[in-house]
């Protein structure tokens, strides 16, 4: 009887222990957010369920866990291809080449084109954004500082601030830009953001109105081209912040 007691209790007792155990390597789990840039519902959430109902069964889907939830905003603002498939952690970006100005018409550059570029103290933060024409190192415009905005907002307002200026008296001049979403936006004729109105960001919002009233009003024959930063170097338009 004493023996089978003992049993019990030893049985008990690990049993105890195991929860503890269960309990304790759970409380050091530390939580995940997870961003979903491409599925049902794009958007951060707070659990991988919660992401897996946007991502299962949808084509293309892109996501990725990090581990605070102000990391995870900044992401959902920026390309998923800044971080889709990149690991865990910063993303890690491959070294830029520094390119002489004088060799870009032979690696296969436009020089009658225009650039453009946008940079964000902080992402959402202070925004500007400028164009240059590569022929003559011309600065066409800069805009800003804006008090609060996103690098995709800018990029694509410089789109549109180029094509409005070109599109009478040059409309075959190509705009370079470096922003996937910027172009994909102009295509769509709507600048998708995500980034809620408020006081400060007012200005910058109504600017947005009015360039998406120009797309939705104007055609033009200006190519839009991607900038290839792995092969040519920064955007000539680049505001060297990085």
């Amino acid at each position: 009887m004493a023996n089978c007691r003992t049993e019990i209790w030893s049985s008990a007792f690990a049993c105890a222990t195991l929860c503890k155990e269960k309990v304790s390597r759970l409380a050091d789990k530390k939580p995940k957010f997870y961003v979903v840039w491409q599925g049902r519902e794009p958007g951060v959430y707070s659990s991988w369920d919660a992401c897996q109902k946007q991502i299962s069964g949808f084509s293309g889907a892109k996501y990725k866990s990090f581990d605070t939830l102000a990391k995870a905003k900044v992401a959902f603002q920026q390309d998923a291809d800044e971080h889709w498939g990149k690991g865990d952690g910063a993303p890690k970006k491959a070294t830029t080449p520094v390119v002489d100005f004088h060799e870009l018409s032979g690696l296969g550059v436009n020089m009658s084109a225009w650039c453009v570029d946008a940079a964000c103290k902080g992402n959402p933060g202070q925004l500007e954004y400028q164009g240059i024409d590569l022929a003559t190192g011309t600065n066409m415009f800069h805009m800003g500082p804006y008090p609060e905005g996103t690098v995709n907002i800018g990029e694509f307002l410089a789109i549109v601030h180029a094509l409005a200026l070109l599109h009478e008296k040059e409309p075959d001049t190509p705009i370079y830009s470096d922003s996937k979403i910027g172009i994909t936006w102009i295509r769509q004729g709507k600048c998708k953001t995500k980034l809620p109105p408020s006081s400060d960001s007012q200005r910058l919002f109504n600017l947005v109105a009015r360039a998406e009233k120009w797309l939705a009003g104007h055609s033009w024959k200006n190519p839009i081209l991607k900038w290839e930063t792995s092969r040519w170097g920064e955007n000539p338009a680049d505001f060297g912040r990085k």
